[in-house]
């Protein structure tokens, strides 16, 4: 039986974050199940870029600090670290407010610039990963997830927040070979069973919903979530805005993988009650990712792939069904970052005849929609736009 935990948390404040991770503990069975002295404790914190805390991109700093202090109680020696999709580490956990606490509490940043390549054999679709140093050379791992929006994969939570493992150059081979959601899915899967946190906090104070994981907007859930079981807790955060978790390719892989459990009746919540938390107006998207193209499920989901199966068809698919990723040039700064990060080459997202007076534009038809430009424009200004056929599809 997983155990998850739910506590209420209304605020940042220092106080109330801890007494609220101490609670979340203690109820998962105490401290010493976690951490012991002189163990080498990795805290692995979601710094995806180097935005202020209260944008709600990244962990807050309160609650990392909270971690910081409880696990260096345990006599173990506790570093952190996470490998950004652009720029340093310490850059990052700079503006994001981590190293200050980090400075403050003395907890180093470790290692995720070095490469270790490591074997997964027992992994169901990548048998190896190039991890940082820092991760490999941990005894224990403690994740510590904001929870947000995924264009890619719905949403990010306890499974997603081990790519972070992974040395952000490397970041884009994974993007441009695995190039839908499920096979991106299956991966953090592999991932996540080969780096085996220890425990998952997930920061859902404030969670992002919209245009997420960097551009949404932030709904207060005054929720900290804890869990040994990444893909419980995912089901449950997804249950809590009112999502299908069978809709998630990183829970339902992560059940079939063995990482975890998704099914309500082996699921046992504590802590405070779900229904204090239960967000139905939470700003997600609820469809199916790909469903349509599986031949299950609808008769009119087997004529639509047997369409897809042909050359002109394939075409029209894309443009008709396949969701994309749309810059506002209203919103655009040209600052170039989407360019820098597309993983495609040629490019998927470029300047127009080099033209960089002028926003990006994108080439669909070479656009694996790996969502990377979306994810690190820091002007909010790419969103994912649905084209209506899709939707009339997916309600059907």
């Amino acid at each position: 039986m997983a155990k998850v935990v739910l506590v209420r948390c209304t605020s940042y404040d220092i106080r109330e974050v801890d007494t609220a991770i101490r609670r979340g503990i203690e109820l998962l069975g105490g401290l010493k199940r976690f951490s012991r002295k002189d163990e080498r404790i990795l805290l692995k914190p979601n710094l995806l870029a180097p935005d202020p805390p209260e944008r709600g991109t990244t962990t807050h700093p309160s609650v990392f600090r909270a971690a910081c202090r409880i696990f260096k109680e345990s006599g173990a020696r506790v570093s952190y670290g996470d490998s950004p999709a652009r720029g340093s580490s310490l850059s990052v956990a700079t503006h994001a407010g981590l190293q200050q606490v980090a400075a403050e509490e003395a907890v180093p940043l470790d290692d995720f610039q070095t490469v270790v390549e490591v074997s997964h054999k027992e992994g169901r679709q990548n048998k190896k990963f190039s991890l940082a140093k820092a991760v490999v050379e941990a005894d224990g791992v403690i994740s510590l997830p904001r929870f947000k929006t995924h264009a890619l994969e719905k949403i990010t939570g306890g499974v997603k927040n081990q790519f972070g493992c992974v040395p952000g150059f490397l970041k884009a081979e994974f993007h441009a070979k695995l190039t839908n959601a499920v096979e991106f899915g299956r991966m953090l899967v592999d991932l996540t069973n080969l780096v085996r946190p220890r425990l998952y906090i997930l920061d859902a104070v404030y969670a992002m919903e919209g245009n997420g994981p960097r551009s949404g907007n932030l709904r207060k859930m005054n929720l900290l979530m804890l869990s040994e079981d990444p893909v419980a807790l995912d089901a449950t955060a997804c249950r809590l805005i009112d999502v299908d978790p069978t809709l998630i390719p990183t829970i339902v892989y992560g059940e079939e993988f063995g990482c975890g459990t998704f099914q309500k009746e082996e699921i046992q919540l504590e802590g405070d009650s779900f229904e204090e938390f239960f967000c139905p107006e939470f700003d997600v998207d609820r469809g199916p990712i790909e469903k349509y193209v599986s031949g299950s499920g609808s008769k009119l989901a087997v004529v639509l792939l047997a369409i897809v199966k042909t050359k002109v068809g394939n075409r029209l698919f894309h443009k008709l069904l396949i969701t994309k990723p749309v810059i506002d040039a209203a919103k655009c700064v040209k600052c170039g970052i989407c360019v820098q990060i597309c993983p495609t080459r040629p490019k998927s997202v470029d300047w127009i005849e080099g033209d960089k007076s002028r926003p990006p534009r994108h080439d669909y038809e070479r656009c694996i929609r790996c969502f990377c430009c979306q994810e690190t424009c820091p002007e909010g200004a790419i969103y994912v736009k649905k084209p209506l056929l899709r939707k009339i599809v997916a309600d059907y």
